[in-house]
Order: structure tokens, then C-alpha cells, then sequence
């Protein structure tokens, strides 16, 4: 029995140890709003924080995650109202929003350790982050607006 704190609340998963964090939150314990992009890690839809720190759930075991805290898209705010989250709905960022929660899991890490990040920061945090509709220039926007930077769009 893995006992792991997720989004909050003390979780016992039986599962296998080696079994992907990603397939615990979303078969386990029903949080779908973590996805499945490639299963490599190499597009960012994954994205969870472990400790506060981003990691890619698809290729995460859950025994990484033995007696630590979990935080996915439903924990970053019970009823929506980060303020990454208010900014992507006020810009208008997704567009098929597939990857969205994973860059939300990302920019958040980021302005959790940078509360004012530059443009590049956010490059370079986002920058494993595939979104195949192209709303990059969004997403940096509402990263912005999130940060109160003044002119964010």
C-alpha cells in the first residue's frame, strides 16, 4: 500500500509501485485532468508538480511518489480561481486545450519559484510544453497577466 498526500488529501493506492503516476490519478483516483500526450515525456501534457516541483506523470512511478505531495490541475485551485487559471480564461488561451493543464502545472511552478518572470523565463520554463494549436503567444500572455506584469495582453 502506497500512501501519497494528492491535491491535499492522504491517498493508500494499492497498485503496482512501477505503475506511471499518470495511470494512478487518472484510473485510480479519477483525476482526468492530468492527460496523456506521448507517453515519453516529451510533451509536457503530463505535467504534475511532486513536492512542488514539475515532473512528467507518464514516466513518474508511483513509488517516487510515496509519502509525498501530489498537486494536479484540480488541486491548483478548488473552484478555478488561480490566478493563471483566471488569466487563460480572460485571454482566451486555449484553443482545443488538450495540453493546457500541463502548461498550467508549469507556469505555476514557475511563478511559485519567479514571481516576475521575464519573456524568457517563461520560454524556457514552457519550453518542454507541446501545444499543437500554436497558442504560445497566449499562454506567455497570461503568464504575464498572472505575474501582474504590467502591458500583459
Amino acid at each position: 500500500m502506497l500512501k501519497v498526500r494528492v491535491n491535499g488529501e492522504e491517498k493508500e493506492l494499492d497498485v503496482d509501485p512501477e505503475m506511471p503516476l499518470l495511470w494512478a490519478l487518472r484510473d485510480v483516483l479519477g483525476l482526468t485532468g492530468t492527460k496523456y500526450g506521448c507517453g515519453q515525456a516529451l510533451c509536457g501534457s503530463c505535467s504534475v508538480h511532486l513536492d512542488g516541483q514539475v515532473v512528467r506523470a507518464c514516466v513518474t512511478p508511483i513509488r517516487r511518489a510515496e509519502g509525498r505531495s501530489v498537486t494536479t490541475i484540480e488541486g491548483l485551485s478548488p473552484d478555478g480561481g488561480h490566478p493563471l487559471q483566471r488569466a487563460w480564461v480572460e485571454l482566451g488561451v486555449p484553443q482545443c486545450g488538450f495540453c493546457q493543464s500541463g502548461q498550467l502545472m508549469c507556469a505555476a511552478a514557475l511563478l511559485a519559484k519567479k514571481p516576475q518572470p521575464t519573456d524568457a523565463d517563461i520560454d524556457q520554463s514552457l519550453a518542454g510544453n507541446l501545444c499543437r494549436c500554436g497558442t504560445y503567444t497566449r499562454i506567455r500572455a497570461a503568464v504575464k497577466k498572472a505575474a501582474g506584469i504590467p502591458d500583459a495582453k
